[in-house]
This record gives structure tokens, C-alpha cells and sequence, in this order.
């Protein structure tokens, strides 16, 4: 009978040191928690399924909507209905790819006291938060993907104006719109340190964010003031902007324009989450967590 092998102490992998900060720590606990995080998505893939589901459902509807209103040989704001089909489809993949659900479960991060643990780890929390997310959104393109292709052929979308380095030139600004998206629901998030309900003002949130970020309709069917209102606000910068470059309406030095607007968002959205969350630890404390 063959001995089991044995992994000498000396050949493990040792675990992350976080006592000071260290790129290779950091490494090896993106790693580690990506891993489990797909092997959990992987195991509630039902739950997944569903969001997919439910992301299909408001891009048909808005496309269903605009084509109604474009008609077969008309066009809004720019868009005929074949160019409504296209956005909507890329809009549900890059909002996909953007969105955040922590301002719904931190509430019950609070109430339960489960964020205690979470501020025990020599890791900021938001690490976690970032793989778990990023793991969750791998996942769900296993639907989105095939539900975009779908719907642009289904309701004969228009990819006019669309070529390989527009594609190229929205990945950038894809990851910018994920990080600033990010920081600024994880900030919204931590209003749940305050308020013992936040369902109210995620709600408001979610609604302000879908329309001036070009969810329900692209910024050029707005009257000028409210898309002037939009454009000063981040939320265009997140999700309206990296679909206008790959549809090849965003060029150039817009595009230049465009990535500057969002490391300006971002920086400041960075600024205003090390402000909040030193003052949400402190009254987490303060309460006897």
C-alpha cells in the first residue's frame, strides 16, 4: 500500500503578508479569494442565471420603445432604430460589466454584525468586495454575451460605424467606467454606517444613475439642459461613454476628452471614499461593533 504524499512545511506557499504593504501579498490574495469567489458563483449559478435574465429584460423593453418611436426609416437624436438596437445591446453588456450590488447588502452587513469580521483581516474590506465582483461579472458574461448577440440579430441591430480600434479604444474606457462606478457605490454604500434604512436612497440612486448615465435613452434625445446636466455629472462617464466609442460616435481626441473627464471623476471619487469610510470605521466603533 503506497504511503499518502505529504507536502513538506518548507513547500507551502506561504500566506500573504500584509504588516506592510506588498504588491506580492496583495497578489497572492487576489488569487486566492478570486478562486473561491468563482468556485461560490459556480455553485449558486442559478442566482446568476436569474440576473441575466432580469438584465435582458429593460434593454428589450427600451428597444421595443425607441424603435417605436424612430420607425422603420426615422431617426432621434441621431439614432435610426437599427442604431437604438445596437446601443441598448452594448448598454446592457457594459452595464453588466460596471454595476456593483454592495449598497444592498451592506445594510445587512451592519445590522448583522457581519462587518466585524471583515475589519479584523490586515486587508481593507473593499478588496474582497472587488473579487467578488469581478468573479460574479466573469461568470455572468457567459450569458450576457450570447443575450447581446442575440438581440442585435433578433431586432436587426445597425453596427454601422463600428470597427477594431473603436472596439479597442472603449476597453479603457470600460475599465475607468468600472472603477468609477465602483467607488462611487461602495461610497453610496456606506451610508448604511447612518441609516438604519437604505433601501429609499438606493432606490433614488439607481434611478438618478439609469437615466443620466444613458439607460433609458442615449444623452442625444435629452433636451440640451438636461444632457448638459448629465455630462457635469459622472454617471455618463461610466457606462453612455464607452458605448458611444464602440459605436464609433465618440472619435478622436473625444476620446482623449473622455478618458481625462473619467481620471478626474476618479480621483475625486477615490478622495471622497478614504474621507467617508475613516468616518464610517470610526462610528462602527463608536456603537460597540
Amino acid at each position: 500500500m503506497t504511503a499518502p504524499s505529504r507536502t513538506r512545511p518548507d513547500q507551502l506557499e506561504p500566506a500573504p503578508d500584509f504588516s506592510r504593504f506588498s504588491w506580492r501579498a496583495l497578489r497572492q490574495y487576489y488569487r486566492g479569494e478570486f478562486a473561491a469567489s468563482v468556485a461560490v458563483n459556480v455553485a449558486y449559478r442559478g442566482s446568476v442565471g436569474i440576473w441575466v435574465v432580469t438584465s435582458v429584460i429593460q434593454p428589450i423593453v427600451m428597444i421595443v420603445v425607441w424603435r417605436t418611436v424612430a420607425g422603420p426609416t426615422g431617426m432621434v437624436g441621431g439614432y435610426t432604430a437599427g442604431r437604438f438596437v445596437t446601443y441598448f445591446a452594448i448598454m446592457m453588456l457594459v452595464n453588466h460589466l460596471t454595476f456593483i450590488w454592495l449598497m444592498w447588502e451592506f445594510e445587512w452587513r451592519v445590522r448583522e454584525g457581519t462587518f466585524s469580521p471583515l475589519l479584523l483581516r490586515p486587508i481593507h474590506p473593499i478588496h474582497k468586495d472587488i473579487s467578488d465582483n469581478v468573479a460574479y461579472k466573469m461568470i455572468g458574461l457567459i450569458g450576457i454575451l450570447p443575450a447581446m448577440v442575440i438581440l442585435i440579430v433578433a431586432f436587426r441591430g445597425d453596427l454601422s460605424g463600428m470597427d477594431p480600434l473603436q472596439l479597442v479604444a472603449s476597453v479603457p474606457a470600460l475599465v475607468g467606467g468600472a472603477v468609477l462606478r465602483f467607488m462611487i457605490e461602495w461610497v453610496l454604500a456606506l451610508s448604511a454606517f447612518w441609516l438604519t434604512k437604505t433601501t429609499a436612497l438606493n432606490n433614488f440612486y439607481m434611478s438618478v444613475q439609469t437615466f443620466l448615465s444613458g439607460g433609458f435613452a442615449p444623452l442625444t434625445v435629452f433636451p440640451p439642459l438636461i444632457a448638459a446636466i448629465a455630462n457635469w455629472s459622472p454617471f455618463p462617464w461610466t457606462q453612455a461613454f464607452v458605448a458611444n466609442i464602440a459605436m464609433g460616435r465618440t472619435t478622436g481626441a473625444s476620446i482623449l476628452y473622455g478618458y481625462g473627464v473619467q481620471a478626474v471623476w476618479v480621483a475625486a471619487a477615490f478622495g471622497l471614499l478614504r474621507l467617508v469610510w475613516s468616518r464610517a470605521v470610526r462610528r462602527y466603533s463608536a456603537v460597540g461593533a
